[in-house]
């Protein structure tokens, strides 16, 4: 049956080759488009008037439009910000015609007219995506969040309101600021910053500061193709600001509720008049307090990027990244409700850490080299590596019982002692952690024509190590029985059993093994794929292969290695030059780490994605939609054994999981001075198969992570001319609907619904721009969180976001 299959797909594919070839001999037309100063000018358009051919140039101003018949022709440049030029050529059959434009307008003029023509669409992805197809082209769900927007909303990092932005992406649990959780599709996504994986445990990376950042793309369904590794779900890749060539530069101030006050500095330039070696800089500088008492995240960013251009085909560039945090210990932002009652019996600021513990310190460091080379104006190679460097110095807090009840804190099966309805013993423990990781990657793209027929071939190697270590195996109990924290009564003096004193003699090497917490991974990988184009790239047909090896151990436990290979296939159609609809099959393969009770081997997850798509710019391209269909399969996923007691790190194999649902996307420019985002989705995932017998999980089970229902707006509008000129206002919200929790613990299963308004006002005059925004402007008590069941802790746990709070800014471009 396989064979008759592929029999007939290259039977197919043989035939439309055949069919497109039976065409005229043709020429080829290409040429240069520079700015004043002779500055590459990137994303014009190139048409040949009256005719279907057309393309835009690439980032060195470049043009290319093949399979054009012999002929005469009027071709024409236009874009946004532009004088309109034409001129008159000749095309010969077999033969190249060249023709250079040169523009009187700056890469200012353009960056200026680009922001107001469109604020919060992209039409490219960035080039750590490695595909060299248009957004509305590519067989695949792909959104991305401008820069523009990242300043609209003052969002600072990424787990602060980045998700309102995409459909279907929530944070139900979020370890404050330490890292960020999003689950989509179903699961937690990967975390990737410039085309790498950069996770290295189940709590990183640091979340990026948004002062570094140029904007933030999220890649839908499988992504172990096209980047190392990475889940069915998808990813979100953080793409971080390069130099432009364009002297310019732009500083901000913020402040806010709670004791918020930022400083960020974005410099941009050249250190030559040709313009081959230019530099970036970016810094923040952060103090951020909270709604609840003795909390606060501060941070400072560094972030300085060299490029420098050896010839006209040969760029190296180098790039360094800072992240300090100096913050609460991971926990204290948890509440423990007192018995049965549910969720939110306690205010909105009410807190069980401890003052006078020490801080929570986290240096993240982060260095790239990136080596590019044009062999000509079809292939080019890009070779890159980085070294990732996180350290951690602090501690996370979690209660060791939770009255009413016994408690046995050694767990010998006799109660230590008995707590009354509101009585809590905390508890803090160390969390010492050192990462490293070496990545490299090289990967080729190239151009082609087989007769009418147009190839862009894709082919790479991924490889990558990756080290984590980690001391939690020191705890300490601030309270006793005879004097326990009453959350009815707190008391936030010396606690009775006094502050923890943790050994840190010891090399952290050695405290790891001991404390089982040794995680690491290495992997190497290839692949290739051709996006085949016919009927004048109309239709375009996507194969290719992947093959991954990897080995990777978790907890101390030994390493578990183990190869597969991943086919896509993905056909995408342009209905119209704006329209497309599109279908994709992707295969993805993870090796997990884990302990299972039984002893048992754990297996790769392996999983499958079918999705199927319809994408349209509207009004000549100044907003889109994209509507998406899918379903996801899961093979012997791990997932938390719901018995698991305080300190266990037991896994169970659900076997098989089916996430499939519906996403709608809208962004972009209605019309002058308005731009939306909007989205919504529908997500459904249950448990399929089971491999276990653990209580309390069965099949048809929901499965945890996810809302069912997400809807997110953001409008803005500016008055685009008159006396008003520059002033503005935004109103934006998220509507969570169906919410589950994150555990499979008994109790309450489903949060209750979760709405969040809020709302801004800008004036931007010259250089100048004045921004505000009110986030829950109707003052909701908004929280996550889920119920836990264990031997001494039997309650309901949730985190709150803060009450109606406001930011201020003002920037200044120079």
């Amino acid at each position: 049956m396989k064979i008759i299959t592929i029999n007939k797909f290259l039977f197919c594919l043989l035939f439309l080759t055949s069919l497109t070839m039976m065409g005229q001999e043709t020429g080829k037309v290409t040429g240069k488009v520079v700015l004043s100063g002779n500055t590459p000018a990137e994303n014009i358009s190139v048409s040949l008037k009256g005719t279907k051919y057309n393309t835009v140039t690439n980032e060195h101003g470049q043009y290319e439009i093949k399979n054009v018949k012999a002929g005469s022709y009027t071709i024409s440049i236009k874009s946004v910000g532009i004088r309109p030029m034409e001129e008159n050529i000749v095309v010969t059959a077999k033969q190249t015609t060249t023709k250079n434009f040169s523009l009187s307008e700056t890469q200012e003029d353009l960056d200026e007219v680009v922001i107001t023509k469109n604020k919060y669409k992209q039409d490219k992805p960035s080039l750590s995506l490695r595909l060299q197809t248009p957004v509305l082209e590519i067989p695949q769900n792909i959104q991305i969040v401008s820069g523009q927007t990242l300043k609209d909303q003052q969002i600072i990092s990424m787990s602060d309101g980045v998700i309102r932005n995409v459909s279907g992406a929530v944070r139900l649990e979020h370890w404050g600021d330490m890292y960020t959780n999003i689950t989509m599709r179903g699961s937690q996504i990967q975390a990737f910053r410039n085309g790498f994986n950069v996770v290295s445990s189940f709590w990183g990376p640091l979340t990026e500061d948004m002062s570094f950042v140029d904007h933030i793309e999220f890649v839908k369904g499988p992504a172990g193709f096209m980047l190392s590794s990475g889940d069915p779900s998808g990813l979100y890749n953080v793409v971080t600001k390069k130099p432009t060539g364009v002297t310019k530069g732009e500083a901000t101030v913020m402040a806010g509720s709670y004791d918020f006050y930022r400083a960020s500095l974005d410099l941009d330039g050249k250190f030559d008049k040709k313009g081959k070696f230019l530099y970036r800089f970016n810094g923040a500088v952060q103090k951020k307090g909270s709604h609840r008492p003795f909390e606060h995240n501060d941070r400072y960013v560094f972030a300085p990027v060299l490029s420098y251009q050896v010839d006209d085909k040969t760029k190296i560039t180098l790039e360094y990244n800072l992240q300090h945090a100096n913050m609460s210990e991971v926990g204290s932002f948890y509440v423990f409700g007192a018995d049965a009652a549910g969720y939110g019996t306690m205010p909105v600021g009410f807190t069980m850490t401890q003052p006078g513990l020490p801080d929570t310190k986290i240096n993240d460091h982060s260095g790239y080299f990136v080596f590019e080379h044009k062999f000509n104006d079809d292939w080019k190679v890009t070779a890159q590596t980085t070294y990732f460097k996180y350290l951690q110095e602090g501690y996370s807090s979690w209660p060791s019982g939770v009255g009413p009840g016994p408690v046995d804190l050694d767990y010998d099966g006799t109660p230590d002692g008995t707590l009354a309805v509101g009585e809590i013993i905390r508890n803090v423990g160390i969390w010492d952690s050192e990462s490293n990781m070496f990545l490299g990657q090289i990967f080729v793209n190239g151009k082609f024509n087989t007769g009418p027929v147009t190839h862009k071939v894709l082919g790479g190697v991924d490889l990558g190590n990756k080290d984590y270590i980690a001391d939690w195996g020191q705890s300490h109990d601030l309270d006793t029985f005879a004097t326990p924290f009453n959350i009815f009564n707190p008391n936030y003096g010396t606690p009775a059993n006094g502050l923890p004193n943790f050994d840190r003699q010891t090399p952290l090497s050695i405290r790891a093994k001991a404390a089982g917490g040794l995680m690491s991974s290495e992997y190497a990988a290839g692949y290739v794929q051709d996006e085949v184009g016919f009927f004048d790239n109309k239709l375009r047909v996507t194969a290719g292969l992947r093959y991954t090896w990897i080995s990777q151990s978790s907890w101390g436990g030994e390493p578990i290695a183990d190869a597969h290979i991943t086919p896509r296939g993905g056909i995408s159609f342009s209905v119209t030059e704006n329209t497309a609809i599109y279908g994709l099959y992707d295969q993805a393969f993870i090796p997990q780490s884990g302990i299972i009770k039984s002893g048992e081997k754990v297996q790769p997850l392996t999983g499958s994605n079918l999705e199927f798509g319809i994408k349209k710019d509207w009004f000549d391209g100044t907003w889109s939609t994209t509507l998406s269909a899918y379903s996801i399969l899961k093979q012997n996923e791990l997932t938390g054994d719901p018995e698991n007691e305080p300190g266990q790190q037991y896994s169970i194999v659900l076997g098989e999981k089916r996430a499939r649902g519906v996403e709608f996307d809208l962004r972009g420019k209605i019309f002058d001075g308005f731009n939306v985002i909007a989205n919504y989705a529908f997500t459904e995932s249950k448990v399929l198969d089971l491999n276990t017998n653990s209580a309390g999980i069965k099949v048809g089970d929901d499965i945890p992570g996810f809302a069912k229902h997400v809807a997110n707006a953001w409008l803005n509008y500016s008055i685009p001319s008159g006396k008003l000129k520059g002033l503005g206002a935004s109103i934006g919200g998220t509507y969570l609907i169906g919410r589950l929790t994150d555990t499979w613990s008994t109790g309450l299963d489903r949060l209750p619904n979760y709405f969040k308004l809020d709302g801004g006002l800008s004036y931007e005059t010259g250089k100048m721009k004045f921004t505000a925004n009110v986030f829950n402007i109707l003052n909701e008590y908004l929280y996550s969180g889920s119920y836990y069941a264990s031997t001494n802790v039997n309650a309901y746990y949730w985190q709150t976001e803060q009450p109606t709070n406001f930011r201020v800014g003002v920037t200044y471009k120079f």
